[in-house]
């Protein structure tokens, strides 16, 4: 079937196809799996349907208090209707608690709470490893402008909110994520939407109890039951339906 479509784009998770309609695409969640800038890769069964149906959840719930976004809907296990964008270079990163790369990079001790939330930019640029910019780079080389800035962050903020207060209450701490925003244009005028995907792949989820780990660093840090715990997240935010055949291997 994907044959028979026209491809606009691929990444490491998910490929981009034409839309039914003039500015929509069919966004399709793939099973692969990358580190490290795509140098560590894996195919995981089952992750496109997990990812596909936590990203709708959570992007369904954002759209309804305000943080506008280019989910339409989903269409099956591993396709959403979305809005075409044209995606800002950028990867905005909200830390809570110290991890990953901030670890490494301050030498503070990974599980350190921050005193608030810390939001970084990345200039999405794989052949340089996405390097950490700041808001004079992002004006400066016109990523964005001050105002599309002000708009990012602001959602942000909200986005964090939201996404804390919604996994605190299944017993699972938002340690950071990484999001994406797009441009749509409306005759000479632009705004900025929250675009890609949330799900496990892009945020770091933490068991409140135990502080095990239910997100992607089970894949880069060779902790195994990657599948398991993306759906435990989905299990306990109340979206398991049909999943248990897809892990099984029986759905794809």
């Amino acid at each position: 079937m994907n044959s028979k479509r026209k491809k606009i784009y691929e990444g490491k998770a998910k490929i981009l196809y034409e839309g039914p309609e003039p500015g929509t695409l069919i966004q399709y969640f793939k099973d692969d799996a990358t580190a490290f800038n795509a140098q560590k890769k894996a195919v995981l069964e089952g992750k496109g349907v997990v990812n596909n149906q936590i990203s709708e959840f959570i992007m369904s719930r954002l759209n309804g208090i305000g943080v506008t976004n280019h989910f339409i809907k989903r269409l099956n296990l591993r396709e959403q209707l979305i809005r075409e964008v044209e995606i800002i270079p950028l990867e905005v990163v909200c830390r809570n608690i110290v991890a990953g790369s901030m670890s490494q990079r301050l030498g503070i001790e990974e599980g350190t709470p921050l005193p608030r939330s810390i939001i970084e930019f990345y200039y999405k640029k794989d052949e340089l490893n996405d390097p950490m910019v700041t808001e004079e780079h992002i004006t400066a080389f016109n990523w964005a402008s001050t105002q599309e800035l002000d708009d990012m962050l602001a959602m942000t903020v909200r986005v964090n909110d939201y996404l804390s207060g919604m996994f605190s209450a299944v017993g699972i701490t938002l340690v950071d994520f990484k999001i994406e925003f797009g441009r749509v244009w409306e005759n000479d005028f632009s705004r900025v939407l929250l675009a890609d995907e949330i799900s496990p792949d892009s945020c770091r989820l933490w068991d409140t109890t135990t502080g095990e780990k239910l997100d992607k660093d089970r894949f880069r840090r060779d902790l195994g039951n990657v599948i398991e715990s993306y759906t435990e997240v989905a299990r306990r935010l109340g979206i398991m339906k049909g999943m248990p055949t897809v892990i099984q291997g029986g759905l794809h």
